[in-house]
């Protein structure tokens, strides 16, 4: 019998006003000081003040890093630590969508683990735990605030550097849907597409297991059926809230079971054109499916089952119906496709060798339940065009 490992953060909470939790927890861990990385809108618009307020209320200081405008890089790593030095704080909350909670991961561990974050790179090279991390999402889709995962862009080689370590994990996770109800509509599609991905690909994934198998069929149910209500009705927090519940249970699906093919290829092309990570993976999903649905017709027709399809009696046709089911839904978020983003097949041409050695390196096309060959990951990326 196989022995399955199983991560999670230590403490989870879900629901309305669970970021206002922040400061208890916080408080837990003997922190005097806490610095808290977002962004600037977060900050501007006053979205931070929950977090402030329950700091102040347990009678705690605060710092706050807001320059994680864009998706995570060395600079963001650097003004992180440099920040974290300066404040003293002995805790960091993250706040924000994935990007904050990226950087905030990779700045707690480099706080104490030696050498630059590029040395890390890969899995489980962290010796020490990182700062202890209060993760608080702001959008329902990377599933951050529950995986030992961060990706940070080395852009002197353009490359997303995909770094996997439990010591780099949450300590405490607060997932709270009020939080979405802001999110732009374009941001909903984006980030809900992202977790939608992650919930098939662990499922997918040859790294699969029974816990995870639970927690993403779960996930592609609860996604399916509530991020195109989150999209077209924003302030719907029964719907925002069950897209979060799912983003959540897409990050422990994945976090334990790995990504596969979509998520491969997608690093390149938000490291190279600068695109959305969730806008490339929903660009590439339908391409990918298609590719990988003679890898494992049976999984491939669960994963239609549980987005509420009729088995059809035959894995092949039943498998099929869910790829087109996840074409319906990516075409109803009015998600833009690579060429409306500005990659043309001109831009493509002269990269596309590398993209596709970069996804191969990154170690997620492995787990695809059927492996592409560079030229196979080549074809693809046009195919997506």
């Amino acid at each position: 019998m196989t022995v399955n490992l199983l991560r999670f953060p230590p403490s989870i909470s879900f629901g309305p006003e669970a970021a206002r939790r922040v400061g208890a927890e916080a408080k837990r861990f003997g922190a005097l000081k806490a610095l808290i990385i977002t962004d600037d809108f977060l900050v501007s618009s006053g979205a931070i003040n929950t977090i402030t307020e329950s700091l102040k209320a347990e009678g705690l200081g605060w710092e706050i890093y807001q320059g994680v405008n864009s998706e995570p890089t060395l600079a963001h790593v650097a003004e992180g630590l440099e920040k974290l030095a300066s404040s003293g704080a002995e805790v960091i909350v993250a706040f924000g969508g994935g990007s904050p909670l990226d950087v905030a991961k990779a700045v707690g561990a480099m706080k104490v683990n030696p050498g630059r974050i590029q040395d890390y790179m890969g899995a489980d090279k962290f010796a020490l735990d990182g700062l202890p991390l209060i993760a608080i999402p702001t959008t329902a889709g990377t599933g951050s605030e529950a995986t030992g995962v961060t990706i940070i862009t080395d852009t002197e080689t353009d490359v997303k550097m995909l770094i996997s370590s439990p010591r780099i994990m949450p300590k405490v996770a607060l997932v709270d849907p009020l939080l979405t109800l802001g999110m732009p509509k374009g941001l909903t599609a984006a980030t809900g597409l992202d977790a939608l991905t992650h919930a098939i690909e662990a499922y997918v994934s040859v790294k699969a297991q029974p816990m995870t198998d639970i927690l993403a069929l779960s996930a592609i149910e609860l996604i399916s059926q509530n991020l195109p209500v989150a999209y077209a009705e924003p302030k719907n927090l029964e719907a925002r809230s069950k897209t979060m519940l799912g983003a959540l249970q897409a990050g422990m699906a994945f976090s334990n079971s790995s990504v596969a093919l979509v998520h491969g290829m997608s690093r390149p092309v938000g490291a190279l054109f600068h695109v959305a990570h969730g806008v490339s993976n929903a660009a590439l999903l339908g391409v990918v499916m298609d590719f990988s649905l003679p890898g494992d017709y049976r999984r491939y027709a669960q994963v239609a089952v549980a987005m509420g399809l009729a088995d059809l009696g035959s894995d092949e046709k039943t498998a099929r119906s869910g790829a087109g089911k996840v074409r319906e839904i990516i075409s109803c978020l009015d998600v833009p496709t690579l060429t409306a983003l500005g990659v043309s097949r001109e831009k493509l041409e002269p990269v596309v060798a590398k993209m596709a050695e970069d996804a191969i390196k990154s170690g997620s096309p492995g787990n695809n339940p059927k492996v592409a060959t560079k030229e196979e990951i080549i074809q693809l990326y046009f195919a997506a065009l």
